[in-house]
């Protein structure tokens, strides 16, 4: 029995105010007639239109799975998030406290074993009482409450409101009828353990802790069958009133509602007089452990939760709208197993909130994402904020390591010198070498310079590219393995001033590079976008620089290994989805300069004791910084930059250190770096495999390669450097504490980088 406006149902308040509109001998002889005795006991016209109406009730109840919370797992199996309309874990009923048996038995119905469904002595009883002016009495067996609750969670299930639904002071005399010809009908077809089995599981404890083993975890932290006689006591009593009987917001009122149960456990000879003074002694020893729902309160790893749910309510498999898939994550109880790897996510979150924890006073953000070369399979994903909508410095619902539409932010982050690997990519694939040397003196290109870009119209106008290196010195000629480890711009501008622009784009989306506030390919608009003039997110980043790890073979980004619901049914989830995006002789070969960027010690990165080859990006000024990298058996990007503007890192205090200059090699750096000599011996660390000589090495007499300096084609992509880094930033400068080189002039065995 329960109060008004709860699942349960106050049948002594509905039966009071039937009693009233009918008259007692009209109830109990629709009753009589319809159920228990024959026609002919039954008078007036009333009684008679009554029971023709009951006839034409159903007679059989139509249950569905009862609502169960989704639950997301960890590749390893540990407890990500739980997803709820209502906090169920049904079991069965020999997984049920005797003593929970006895006490929902004896306060809610003392005859259970010796009616059918309906008892006319509990109808006569509550009659007599309640016509006498009496407390009101329900008749309500814990078979019609059964009843009335799959009616209820049937109407929920649908999507009826509360006000749709049969509970308790809104029920008419056909409700009533009704529930009580189902009640028989379900005597007939389930044994008495079966609908105590079903009663349990289906009740309403409290807010949305719905069944006997949700709430003996929620209010005691313990199994539903390890339940002693006051905690059985105690939540058998709620179910009167949820609401009210509650013991954190009403322990008095609780504790008298359990008194009251005990001694219906006595007067019913459940329990002894003794077990009785000592359960009534007792406080209500309250162990509160709730379970909150969604990513919000995720246990860990609340970003990939928010990802894993993003990839469910996006796909067709899981519903036909957000509605449909929204009730299936909230009810259908998924068992959804993941990619992720919880010793790496573990060592990643530690990582990104050592270098900036929450709430930094500087406001940046800070993430890592993993992804597996040759599967795709998303093995961490970290920030340094909390996963939350309210206000606060530590909280946000915008995923940095992800595109727009998957929760990320509007735009991305530009990557800076991260992109240069791709155009040396398009560089081998046009037949030119990796040690080929380069002039890379020049840091201007006029408007309407002559600029390939195949894709874009004929005629198609460039405006002027200025921008610097990180350090002058470095405007001369070098091979393009000494410019891409360095990271030059001049360098990669002169390779991409020689190439097409559309190859070059084209190599980098054959990797899986994109934007991230739209999922399209970058556009060649500009030639600043080989050195990172538009976003991404560092997903993408991760992904793309897999395929340099498994030898040409680009995957997507996957989340889920598996997804069933609790009556077994598998759902379609992405599968692997890799292919080949560039041969592996140029994956092999870019990965050398790479390799060597690693061994130059850049910044706070160091040499890991097992190959490992990375890119270092910085912005203009220092805004967003990226270290982006790789083992044989694991890529990880990692960003460090302001995400609520574009603001310099520079000389902003960030986790107590002002720096004059941060760059990729510095904060980005340094987590990339701890991080990935914790984990990456838990996958493959083999050499890098070499690539032939002949993509490595030019013949002797090959000449320089130069540039163009005419004018002529480009795309009208405006002048500057379109808000690109026109320096990469320096993060390969060197060991110095500022970043700078172990000379300070930036030369030395720092890696010198001049543009980063």
């Amino acid at each position: 029995m329960a109060a008004r406006k709860s699942p349960f149902f106050d049948t002594a308040t509905t039966l009071g105010k039937i009693m009233a509109f009918l008259g007692i001998s009209a109830l109990c002889g629709v009753l009589a007639a319809g159920l228990l005795v024959p026609a002919a006991a039954v008078a007036g016209v009333g009684a008679t239109s009554s029971i023709d109406y009951f006839d034409q009730l159903p007679d059989e109840l139509q249950t569905s799975p009862l609502s169960q919370p989704s639950k997301i797992y960890s590749a390893d199996g540990k407890l990500i998030a739980t997803f709820y309309a209502e906090n169920r874990v049904p079991v069965t009923l020999d997984k049920v406290s005797e003593h929970m048996q006895n006490a929902i038995i004896s306060i809610e119905d003392a005859r259970y074993y010796e009616h059918g469904g309906v008892d006319p002595q509990g109808i006569m009883r509550a009659a007599m009482s309640n016509m006498a002016g009496g407390d009101l009495q329900g008749a309500s067996t814990l078979t019609m409450q059964y009843v009335n609750n799959v009616l209820i969670d049937a109407g929920a299930s649908a999507g009826k409101s509360a006000d749709e639904l049969t509970i308790s002071g809104t029920k008419s005399i056909g409700d009533k009828l009704r529930e009580a010809k189902l009640a028989i009908a379900v005597e007939k077809e389930y044994s008495k353990e079966e609908i105590l089995q079903g009663y349990l599981n289906i009740v309403l404890f409290s807010g949305t802790t719905y069944g006997i083993e949700a709430a003996a975890q929620t209010f005691f932290g313990v199994p539903a069958a390890k339940l002693n006689i006051a905690q059985s006591a105690m939540l058998a009593g709620m179910v009167q009133s949820p609401n009210y009987f509650n013991p954190v917001s009403n322990p008095e009122a609780t504790t008298e509602r359990r008194n009251t149960v005990l001694a219906a456990m006595l007067s019913n000879q459940k329990i002894t007089q003794e077990e009785y003074d000592k359960a009534v002694a007792s406080d209500l020893g309250i162990d509160l452990q709730p379970v909150r729902s969604g990513c919000v309160a995720a246990n860990f790893a609340d970003y990939f939760c928010s990802y894993v749910q993003h990839v469910i309510m996006q796909s067709d498999a899981f519903g036909a709208d957000a509605t449909e898939r929204s009730k299936l994550l909230a009810r259908g109880g998924l068992n959804i197993k993941t990619t992720l790897d919880s010793r790496l996510q573990k060592s990643a979150q530690k990582n990104v909130e050592e270098q900036v924890p929450m709430g930094d006073e500087s406001g940046a953000g800070s993430s890592m994402v993993s992804v597996e070369p040759g599967t795709g399979k998303i093995l961490s994903m970290a920030q340094n904020t909390n996963y939350n909508p309210e206000q606060g410095a530590e909280n946000t619902e915008l995923n940095f390591n992800v595109d727009a539409d998957m929760g990320g932010t509007a735009y991305g982050f530009q990557p800076g010198s991260t992109m240069k690997p791709f155009t040396t990519v398009a560089w081998l694939e046009s037949g030119r070498k990796l040690n080929d040397r380069i002039d890379a003196s020049r840091t201007k290109y006029p408007a309407g310079y002559d600029w390939k870009a195949s894709c874009l119209p004929a005629g198609a106008w460039f405006g002027e590219w200025d921008f610097k290196n990180a350090i002058s010195g470095w405007e001369r000629t070098m091979t393009v393995s000494e410019g891409l480890t360095k990271s030059i711009n001049s360098a990669t501008a002169a390779q991409a001033a020689i190439l097409d622009l559309c190859d070059i784009r084209d190599a980098a989306t054959r990797m899986g590079v994109h934007r991230a506030v739209d999922g399209e390919p970058f556009e060649v608009n500009n030639p600043s976008f080989v050195i990172g003039g538009q976003e991404v997110a560092p997903i993408t980043m991760a992904a793309s620089f897999a395929t340099f790890a498994s030898g040409g073979i680009y995957c997507k980004p996957i989340a889920l290994e598996s997804v069933k619901d609790a009556q077994g049914k598998e759902y379609e989830v992405p599968k692997e989805s890799c292919k080949r995006a560039i041969s592996k002789d140029v994956a092999n070969a870019v990965t050398i300069p790479l390799e060597n960027l690693v061994s130059d010690s850049p910044g706070y990165m160091r040499p890991m004791g097992f190959p490992a080859a990375a890119k270092t990006g910085t912005t203009d000024v220092s805004e967003q910084t990226w270290t982006v990298g790789y083992t044989t058996g694991l890529a990880t990007a990692s960003w460090v930059g302001n995400w609520t503007s574009y603001d310099s890192l520079n000389n902003v205090p960030i986790n107590g250190v002002t720096r004059d200059y941060v760059d990729g090699a510095t904060i980005a750096g340094a987590q990339w770096t701890e991080y990935m000599m914790e984990v990456a011996p838990l996958y493959e660390t083999n050499a890098f495999e070499n690539p032939p000589n002949s993509i490595v090495n030019p013949s002797q007499s090959q000449p320089s390669q130069s540039q163009n300096s005419g004018g002529g084609s480009g795309n009208g992509g405006g002048s500057g450097n379109g808000g690109s880094n026109n320096d990469g930033g320096s993060d390969d400068r060197g060991n110095g504490n500022n970043g700078r080189g172990n000379g300070g002039n930036g030369n030395g065995n720092g890696g010198g980088n001049d543009d980063d």
